[in-house]
């Protein structure tokens, strides 16, 4: 089980923070998210939303370990 983060209006749309999810890559995470929430899968592939695999941001796929947390971040803003 992976635990699933979500940051800023990420997890304000999805009405969570924070939920394990069964998956064995990003793909099928994502694929999980999908079935649940079509609005929150464009969401997590929206320009700028960033994914961290425990910690460290990743660009494309990723294999997800048995307790892997994966974060999905929104464009920050700021100055």
């Amino acid at each position: 089980m992976a635990r699933v983060l979500l940051f800023g209006r990420l997890a304000d749309q999805a009405g969570w923070r924070d939920r394990e999810v069964a998956a064995a890559d990003l793909a099928s995470l994502r694929r999980a998210l999908a079935i649940e929430d079509p609005a929150l899968a464009e969401a997590l592939t929206a320009p700028g939303v960033q994914v961290a695999v425990d910690k460290t941001l990743v660009r494309g796929e990723a294999v997800l370990g048995e307790r892997a947390e994966v974060a999905f971040l929104p464009p920050m803003s700021g100055g």
